[in-house]
This record gives structure tokens, sequence and C-alpha cells, in this order.
């Protein structure tokens, strides 16, 4: 069967902004290692196993599934991105694409994951329909989110940021809280998936000086690029401002997350 979701969907604005600072925003990437490694300790992945992550920026995951044997696989909105990934794991099927259309079969992988991906997609519901049809039956979907505001460091520099981004249609519900129980597991078995088992994950970016969280701060979702160059410095020194309660004794900064995990069950 072929991909079930809109062809119109969250691929061409997101492209643009997530590979406007694509090697500022591989760096953040590296960071996040550990969330991945804990996924995979969940989960398991075993030599020649078929790995999907959708939204794969800069191969971080790809390249930790490569390590142990898997055949991985990786869908992004950046050709930027995706040309990164490349350089990281030579030997993947790397793809530039919507994750409300993948171009896969039905039951093609033995494992499919989203970091922080799903909820940019234009009908995250559709997004996971089209990752349960990509993964063969009973194999495991894992879906990563922001973990509870109160327990993530960027929550202050999102409140700067949100209201420079464009707001959402007058009539549009508001976003759903996938950090709270139950939340994204009614949205995962609304499209087809079986929600078997949650987590959350905790860890810090850290940054030597001000340069360097200034400089990372601008990478995420196209952030510069939605500023423009007249307004980048302004918001950068805003940003920096509001993030330094986070700044040690040293002068680097380290920025504690929590994530959240679901996963479920084609």
């Amino acid at each position: 069967m072929e991909a079930t979701g809109t062809e119109t969907g969250s691929a061409e604005r997101w492209g643009r902004l997530w590979g406007a600072r694509a090697e500022d925003w591989s760096a953040n990437e590296d960071q996040q290692e550990p969330t991945y490694e804990e996924a995979i300790r969940r989960v398991g992945i075993e030599q020649g196993q078929r790995v999907l992550d959708i939204g794969c920026g800069s191969g971080v995951f790809l390249r930790l599934a490569a390590d142990r044997g898997a055949e991985v696989h990786g869908l992004d909105a950046s050709d930027a991105l995706i040309e990164i990934a490349r350089a990281r794991v030579p030997g993947a099927d790397l793809r530039v694409g919507e994750m409300e259309a993948l171009p896969y079969g039905d039951d093609s992988f033995d494992l499919v994951a989203g970091f922080n991906s799903f909820f940019f997609a234009a009908d995250m519901g559709g997004a996971l329909r089209e990752a349960g049809r990509v993964t063969r039956p009973g194999a495991p979907v894992v879906i990563q989110v922001w973990g509870a505001p109160e327990r993530c460091a960027l929550e202050a520099m999102k409140v700067v940021v949100r209201p420079l981004v464009p707001a959402p249609p007058p009539d549009a519900p508001p976003p759903p809280e996938l950090w709270k129980a139950g939340v994204l597991e009614e949205i995962a078995a609304e499209a087809g998936l079986t929600p078997d088992g949650s987590f959350d994950v905790g860890w810090a970016y850290e940054y030597p000086d001000e340069d360097a969280l200034g400089r990372a701060m601008m990478a995420p979702a196209g952030i510069a690029e939605l500023v423009g160059p007249p307004r980048e410095q302004a918001v950068r020194r805003e940003i920096v401002e509001v993030l330094a309660p986070y700044r040690t004794a040293t002068g680097s900064y380290l920025l504690e997350n929590d994530f959240h995990f679901l996963v479920a069950r084609a």
C-alpha cells in the first residue's frame, strides 16, 4: 500500500526553517545522545533489524542504531540536515519528505522512532498513522516529546520565542499537553497504535560560554530565520538573559530538561 497521509504536510514549512542553521543544530543534537541511548535500552536494537527515524535530523540516533548492526533509514524535511546525516551515517538510506506521507511500503520496519518530531506535523495523528503503517505488526513505535514545562530549563527560552512564531488560526484548538499522563497514549491509540508503556528521561545541554549558548539557541525551528537579521541580535541577547539563572560559576551554562517517551505497538 502507498502512503496514506496527505501530500501537503509539514515538510515545506519546517524543512527551510530547520535547515537554516543546520550545523549549529547538529551540534545541539549531538548532546541528545543520552536520550536516544535510553530509548534503545528500552526497546532494543538487534543485528539486521530495519530501523526508521522520522525527523532524523543530523543522524545521531541513526549512527547509534547502525553501530548496533541495524539497517538504518531516515527521513527529514531539511535537505541541509540530511546532508549532515549522510556524512555521519554513510550507509543509511536517507530521504527528504513528509512524515504525513511516508515513502515506504506497509510493514517495512522492525522499529520506527520519532524524537521530538511528530508534534511538528500538520496532522500529528496522521503522522502517527503513517508511522504505524510502515511498522511491522507488533513492532515498536517510539515517540519522544518534551517533558513537563516546569522540568525543562529551555521553557524560559520558549517564552521569549513563542510570540515571534506565526500564530495558529484563531479557531485552532490549543496544542495538547503531550507530557501529561494519558494524553500521548490517547493520540497514539486514535492513530491505530497500541500504547505499551511510557517513561521520562532527564539530561542537560551544556554550553561553554554565552556566545556558544546564543548561537545554539538561534538554531532550532528556524528561530533566526523567523526573526530575521535586523532583530536576531536583540532576540539572541534576550534569550541569553532569560537563561542567566542556568549559568554556572565557571561561566558555562547547564540547561536540564525532561523528555517524555511513549512506546507504542503497530
